[in-house]
């Protein structure tokens, strides 16, 4: 069973380019790179997957043999598979274990351009880290991530409840049992997450306890995957970074845990890991005064987001049946599985082609303080977004940044139908994507 994703269309869009260049698909391990890339497979009419990992005389071949003529040849004497230009899909997997065929990648777009090339790595972003300027202009990334919750109602086949989706906005809101039929969808979405794995064994087999033993085996690989992340940090010392990671969601990140075994600069070591590595994201403190966001940053004022709601909720064990039935989600670990899961697919549904920085804007003094849970850029406007984890909540930080600012509208994101109200546009909590687009 393959569950279609949003990169199938921009991989389509890659094969049929008349300026294509070799594709890199970058992201965690486990979201679907792989998977991907042999569905876009069928399409061609000859297909070679080539797995550094899995069978290490494939680095011995790339490394031997410079001639790129030469190493198609060999290539596909050894697949039995013709190699022919808009014909064959060539496609090298877990490449970040393959140095050399990393170095090879640039050649293919100069010397082989009608060749259709494609490379995947769990942890890729390791070995590019050591390779600053490799593949400037020769070579185009897509960014993957797990999946969304569009993509959730895709694998249950709900595409005439998606499109209806697709349409509503603050002034055309749900008919109220089709948004109901929704919410219990979303929080279904928070309990199994979006790793392909736990979704497809839920889709077939409707059975929440067996995705959470899926969730507890994707845990131990990742946790697994910490030894090779580098080699001079212990991986006891990126577990116990990883663990606070997810006991500080929803605040700024602060190194001084309790029981901390490291140092600050080893701390900001291992979430830069954890950040390449696609287990965690950044959600950086601006001023919000302008455009670019990113202009007036503080990057000591971070807030920390793990990369998938179901490992979030596995590792700390929350009450699934709390998440199902109750209707104010703050009640459950302070709501911060929905500000969560608003910032995953915030990244989720933008493009691809670039990695997506999240911001959050916060005002500290003795008398005033207030917090907006995340700000983003629309066109030339600084919109605020504030995460309600049920129907209701005060709204004191957003009218302050309103005023304090000199924004137009904000944002909230609830339980709640779409909806409006003074200076503020409603948006459900499966509506992400609606306001984005």
């Amino acid at each position: 069973m393959y569950i279609r994703r949003a990169i199938d269309m921009e991989l389509i869009n890659w094969k049929n380019s008349v300026t294509r260049k070799p594709l890199l698909l970058r992201g965690a391990g486990q979201v679907g790179k792989s998977s991907a890339i042999r569905n876009l497979g069928k399409s061609f009419t000859h297909f070679i997957e080539i797995n550094f990992d899995e069978k290490k005389e494939w680095t011995t071949l790339f490394e031997s043999t410079q001639n790129l003529d030469a190493l198609l040849e060999q290539i596909s004497i050894i697949e039995n598979t013709p190699i022919i230009e808009n014909e064959t899909l060539l496609f090298l997997d877990e490449i970040q274990t393959s140095l050399p065929a990393i170095h090879l990648l640039r050649y293919f777009y100069e010397r082989k351009p009608n060749l259709h090339v494609i490379a995947a790595g769990s942890l890729l972003e390791f070995a590019l880290k050591d390779l600053p300027s490799f593949g400037v202009g020769r070579i185009r990334s897509l960014f993957m991530y797990p999946i969304s919750f569009h993509e959730f109602l895709l694998a249950h086949n709900e595409e005439r409840l998606l499109e209806k989706t697709k349409e509503a906005s603050p002034i055309l809101p749900l008919p109220e049992l089709l948004h109901q039929k929704l919410i219990a969808y979303y929080k279904k979405f928070l309990i199994i997450g979006g790793m392909p794995e736990a979704v497809k064994s839920y889709v077939i087999s409707k059975d929440l306890l067996e995705v959470q033993r899926i969730l507890d085996d994707l845990i131990l690989s990742i946790q697994a995957d910490f030894t090779k992340y580098k080699k001079r940090i212990e991986p006891i010392k990126i577990a116990e970074v990883f663990a606070n990671v997810v006991l500080q969601q929803g605040e700024k990140f602060t190194y001084t845990y309790p029981n901390a075994t490291l140092n600050n600069q080893q701390i900001k070591e291992i979430l830069q890991l954890l950040e390449m590595a696609g287990l965690v994201h950044f959600v950086t403190h601006t001023a919000a005064n302008g455009i670019p966001l990113g202009a007036e940053i503080n990057p000591k004022k971070r807030k920390i987001i793990l990369f998938d709601t179901g490992i979030y909720q596995r590792i700390l064990k929350l009450d699934i049946s709390q998440l199902l039935t109750l209707e104010n989600l703050s009640v459950i670990n302070k709501g911060n599985i929905a500000e969560l899961s608003v910032g995953l697919e915030l990244i989720k549904n933008q493009s691809p082609y670039e990695k997506t920085n999240l911001y959050y804007w916060q005002r500290e003094s003795k008398n005033s303080q207030a917090e907006i849970d995340y700000v983003i850029q629309q066109k030339e406007e600084i919109v605020p977004l504030e995460v309600k984890a049920g129907t209701k909540g005060a709204m004191q930080s957003m009218f302050l940044f309103l005023h304090e600012k000199n924004t137009e509208k904000g944002i909230r994101i609830s339980l709640e139908n779409f909806d409006q109200m003074e200076k503020i546009d409603i948006y459900p909590l499966y509506g992400v994507w609606n306001l984005l687009k």
